[in-house]
């Protein structure tokens, strides 16, 4: 049986860990053939064996730089023939309310998360829009829809990108172009462990408690498995919703339906 993108190249960024590494892989064994772009090359490199063999690329890449994301869709035009998928996943975070954070990494989270995909997007949209078709899947964040305390990059970033998605999805869906936004809630992913790890350690915990405690306000008390969000980022790519664009998808256990002043539940202060 053929996959739900057999015969489609798609472009991922971040796809050498976590999210991205989960969507690139699921993409691939649907079938698609796969350019991995991501900084680290050994992630690359890891995300590749996960993958069927030569279904992926390698790209190590920049999103902070326009002739980079020139090089992806390049790239996917040499070794697919064409652009069917873009997924912007490719993100990072620093923290910092307006008035402490310090000014290079506020910039450089918003060139990373919003410059970075309008740089791809301006990329590959000519590509698309010669073809007729096209789906771009970009992965935003509960803070893009809710605020977070000390994450002012973060929650403008991740808010500048559905805006910058759905003004794609406005202006190009004459030409068959799709332009949707998923937005995770906490992600049980190597870098949530991580954190973790360091809270419980910084609270004298386990890293379990930790987990359980950063999840107790969610209608569903879970973290989202990547799994998830890459079988969101599947609909989203594959011929199953031609007549979905604009949307705003939140995978998040429920987590934005709570309202946090009535859950008397304030992460910054939990979280420490």
């Amino acid at each position: 049986m053929e996959g739900r993108l057999q015969g489609k190249v798609a472009i991922v960024t971040g796809a050498g860990r976590g999210i991205g590494q989960a969507i690139a892989k699921r993409f691939a064994d649907e079938g698609a053939k796969v350019v991995l772009c991501d900084l680290l090359k050994e992630g690359l490199e890891e995300t590749a064996a996960l993958c069927p063999s030569g279904s992926t690329v390698q790209l190590p890449c920049d999103v902070r730089k326009i002739e980079d994301a020139q090089a992806m869709a390049d790239a996917a035009l040499k070794f697919g023939g064409k652009i069917d998928i873009l997924v912007n996943d490719a993100g990072i975070t620093r923290s910092g309310g307006v008035a402490n954070a310090v000014v290079e990494e506020w910039l450089d989270v918003i060139n990373t998360n919003l410059i970075g995909p309008y740089y791809i997007m301006r990329a590959v949209l000519p590509h698309m829009m010669e073809a007729g078709v096209g789906s771009i899947v970009s992965i935003s964040s509960l803070a893009g829809i809710r605020r977070m305390p000390e994450a002012s990059a973060y929650s403008t970033s991740k808010s500048g990108l559905i805006g910058l998605a759905q003004s794609v999805a406005f202006d190009y869906g004459k030409h068959g172009i799709r332009s949707n936004v998923i937005c995770p809630g906490l992600t049980h992913t190597h870098g949530v462990d991580q954190m973790a790890e360091g809270i419980a350690k910084a609270r004298g915990t386990t890293k379990e408690i930790v987990l359980e405690d950063m999840v107790r306000y969610s209608p569903a008390r879970k973290l989202a498995p990547p799994a998830e969000i890459a079988a969101a980022a599947v609909y989203f790519a594959s011929d199953e919703s031609t007549s979905v664009t604009g949307t705003v998808l939140s995978v998040d256990a429920g987590a934005a339906i709570v309202d946090a002043s009535v859950a008397g539940f304030d992460p910054h202060e939990r979280l420490r």
